[in-house]
């Protein structure tokens, strides 16, 4: 797969040597609190434990500048053909992880599938194209890939196909910075504003800059999980959205209402409940997945939030041992064949995944 640095309408880049690949990934100690940090990654499998309340308002993620992942450019000769269509019924289903303002990176995946032309135009006909949520924070350019996803969504329709997306923890982070800015929300671990979480959590300057009214409202009308051929498509591997309705329209307008009231303690509540992540990882987790199938039907859940290198406990660390960065070939199939997780880890110069479904066990 070629991880490609194509900005949208614009020529193609230089090829320049990755920098730097990893940061520290440790989650800071929260104020006026001792002991072991909520989410703190070690390098190794253990379960990671979250103390009761925990709330997601220091960084628990890395951070990586736009100049830090390699970049290269894409060949628009060596594009993969356009996707084959069926003789009669729906197209091919895809996901996508979480893509993080990686603009260039999410059209050289395309590209590579062969969803888009070397234009950058949807050429996939009936095919059908999931996105998991989490478009911006952290990379350079989020609502450049809003505007991408955006504009598929109608060339895919007018195709006889669709390109949809789901909620993230990271949308509402930035739907809750921007209504909500300095204003303080009840975290249940001190006080806490949108504002200071979104900037922790890899917020850019830009993406606030550019944040536009028809933005915000594509996001705040996003769906939080759907089932599709069997697939439980979610963004979270949590199973936080048992809290929000037993059946998936039940969810997806809990979730819309939520976000409709305004109420930023509401809204803080159900950011918090999507950050959650690791419920279907270690012993339980095949369990935890059969909650959320049983209750809102398929056969696998689908998953981006949680980097398959955290998942896999390879993330690396600062002594210099590990400066090539995660190797991620594919997504993770884990919890006894019942969830596939997405998020191959752009921020920290891992890969970013778009994958047909469904994928063998």
């Amino acid at each position: 797969m070629v991880e490609g640095s194509m900005t949208q309408g614009a020529g193609q880049g230089p090829e320049v040597q990755r920098t730097a690949t990893l940061r520290d990934f440790r989650v800071p100690a929260y104020v006026h609190e001792t002991g072991a940090r909520p989410g703190e990654v070690t390098g190794t499998a253990e379960p990671v434990e979250y103390p009761e309340g925990y709330t997601p308002t220091q960084r628990d993620l890395p951070v990586i500048n736009r100049g830090d992942t390699l970049q290269v450019t894409v060949d628009p000769v060596a594009a993969s053909a356009p996707v084959p269509q069926p003789v009669a019924g729906p197209g091919p289903l895809f996901v996508v992880g979480d893509v993080h303002g990686y603009l260039d990176q999410l059209v050289a995946a395309l590209q590579e599938k062969g969803l888009i032309d070397a234009a950058g135009q949807w050429c996939a006909g009936t095919a059908r194209l999931w996105f998991l949520g989490d478009f911006t924070d952290r990379g350079p350019d989020g609502i450049g890939v809003i505007d991408l996803v955006m504009r598929l969504s109608a060339e895919a329709a007018a195709s006889g196909g669709y390109c949809k997306a789901l909620m993230g923890n990271h949308e509402l982070l930035l739907l809750g910075a921007k209504r909500f800015g300095d204003t303080p929300v009840n975290s249940g671990a001190g006080t806490a504003t949108f504002q200071a979480a979104w900037l922790l959590n890899g917020g850019q300057k830009t993406d606030m800059d550019r944040l536009q009214d028809h933005h915000l409202q594509w996001m705040s009308r996003l769906d939080a999980l759907e089932e599709v051929d069997g697939h439980l498509l979610v963004h979270s591997d949590t199973t936080a959205y048992l809290d929000y309705g037993n059946s998936i329209e039940e969810v997806n307008d809990t979730v819309r209402e939520t976000i409709t009231r305004n109420d930023a303690d509401e809204v803080w509540d159900l950011f918090r409940k999507f950050t959650k992540r690791f419920s279907f990882r270690d012993e339980g987790g095949a369990d935890a997945v059969r909650s959320l199938l049983d209750t809102y039907g398929g056969t696998r859940i689908v998953h981006g939030h949680s980097p398959i290198p955290y998942l896999l406990g390879e993330v690396g660390n600062e002594e210099g041992e590990d400066t090539s960065g995660p190797v991620i070939e594919g997504p993770h199939v884990y919890a006894d064949g019942l969830a596939i997780a997405m998020d191959g880890g752009v921020t920290m110069a891992g890969k970013l995944l778009v994958q047909q479904l469904p994928l063998d066990k």
